[in-house]
């Protein structure tokens, strides 16, 4: 039966996904694809987010396979993850296996156990096992950033040999990340690394072994994120060759990927710090789903306030024989807390950088005391002066002026042993520093002003 055409804007409209719609409902997979392929990858997340579940489904069944995984590599994969979480496993899995080896782990690892394996039995059994050993690997390691889809050759092959394996798999090849040859031993062991200018001049007989570069720059594959960052600050490579624990070849890592997992870490670690504790939240998810996640640690914040305000609880009888106090309360916990948040973020630069370990307690403590102790005084000296101008009672200014001294030093000190001590329980640091340092605190806070206040109450009227 024939049907209307479907009149789609030559210029992307405001709403692109009212066009993707039309199409879908029209079963035109070409002008679909066409459609979507002229828009940038944020244009594409946001029109498809758009859509809605039963649409998203029909667009990847009308889509071939490698259409669509050109589909899912222009969207985040916590977005990408939630669209073939609703596929059929094996229409997930023909999807799937169009995508770089990296990325189909990382849309692999962001799925429920369950829902992975399911897809990983649909997979031809060889991309299926292969992408089992790239999820075993910590994803901000080299094993998990790394490619399988790379060139590598006997030590005994001759120029005319590569030249020939690469006019006949040109196809294969085309979307690989050729800038370098790796060649290997017959345990498949690294030895060597070709350029592709190194296969122009010599002769077709030559073998690799004989023009090669020996012992090639090279990354174990646990190395870390902040590792691997450096290394490719040291040396502008276009990829650098991961091995294992026996030197054998195993994967790719490009400097584009550890950009991308550098990115990906300050949103996790900035969401974090907001209260965001299950990782990316996207206003499509489900709304039951959304509500969890940011309740988990709501829920929990109220504990910590609770406990916070138990403090000035105690002190009810003190706080209403001098309710000026009530004025300072916040000004010492806030204070404090900038101060203790400025040793945190000392610490966070510090582990990132490898300036510091975990392990390193006794001297961030001491360094951080010091410090907390000077800024404590200055800034004491300055509320108290303030206190005691307003009131005119030097008793009023000694005991604003010393809480905030010592909540000064709790709080830098703290701030400087929080991420260390999180990190070596194997925790996010930046999940819980700021939260437990803000509660602390003012818990901490509260207790010097109203502690002190209580020993001198008299003088205070």
């Amino acid at each position: 039966m024939d049907t209307a055409p479907i009149s789609v804007s030559p210029d992307l409209p405001e709403r692109p996904w009212e066009d993707i719609q039309a199409l879908i409902e029209a079963g035109d997979a070409i002008r679909l694809f066409d459609f979507i392929d002229q828009m940038s990858p944020t244009e594409t997340a946001r029109a498809i987010s758009r859509l809605s579940s039963e649409k998203q489904g029909r667009l990847f069944q009308l889509l071939a396979p490698s259409d669509a995984a050109e589909i899912i590599e222009d969207i985040s994969d916590v977005q990408a993850a939630d669209l073939i979480d609703d596929l059929p496993p094996e229409q997930a899995a023909a999807i799937l296996e169009e995508l770089d080896s990296d990325h189909l782990a990382d849309l692999l690892g962001e799925m429920d156990e369950e829902d992975a394996e399911a897809i990983l039995e649909q997979m031809k059994p060889e991309d299926a096992e292969e992408a089992r050993q790239f999820m075993a690997y910590p994803p901000d390691t080299a094993g998990g950033l790394m490619v399988s889809e790379y060139l590598s050759f006997s030590i005994g092959t001759t120029v005319a040999d590569v030249l020939k394996d690469l006019q006949d798999n040109r196809e294969d090849y085309a979307d690989y990340h050729v800038q370098y040859f790796y060649v290997t031993d017959d345990d498949q062991r690294l030895v060597g690394v070709l350029r592709m200018h190194d296969l122009l001049f010599p002769k077709r007989s030559a073998k690799l072994e004989s023009i090669m570069i020996r012992d090639p720059l090279k990354l174990v594959v646990d190395s870390r994120l902040d590792e691997l960052r450096e290394f490719f600050e040291d040396h502008d490579l276009f990829g650098a060759p991961v091995i294992d624990e026996r030197g054998t070849m195993v994967g790719v890592v490009l400097p584009e990927s550890v950009e991308e997992a550098r990115r990906e870490r300050t949103v996790k670690q900035f969401l974090g710090l907001s209260g965001i504790i299950g990782g990316e939240e996207f206003r499509t998810m489900p709304l039951f789903n959304r509500a969890g996640r940011r309740l988990s640690w709501l829920s929990l914040n109220i504990v910590l306030n609770i406990i916070a305000a138990s403090v000035i609880a105690l002190y009810q009888d003190t706080l209403a024989a001098a309710i000026t106090l009530a004025v300072f309360l916040p000004m010492v916990s806030d204070m404090s807390g900038c101060s203790g948040n400025q040793a945190v973020a000392v610490s966070m630069r510090e582990l990132s950088l490898g300036l510091v370990r975990p392990n390193e307690l006794v001297r961030v403590m001491r360094k951080e005391s010091i410090l907390g102790v000077l800024n404590g005084l200055a800034l004491g000296i300055l509320l108290g002066g303030v206190a005691f101008l307003w009131k005119g009672n030097p008793f009023l200014g000694l005991v604003v002026g010393g809480a905030l001294a010592a909540n000064t030093v709790v709080a830098v000190t703290l701030g400087g042993l929080l991420p260390l001590f999180l990190k070596r329980l194997k925790m996010d640091p930046a999940l819980v520093s700021g939260p437990l340092l803000t509660t602390v605190t003012d818990m901490c806070g509260f207790f010097f002003v109203l502690s002190f206040a209580s020993t001198i109450l008299p003088k205070l009227g």
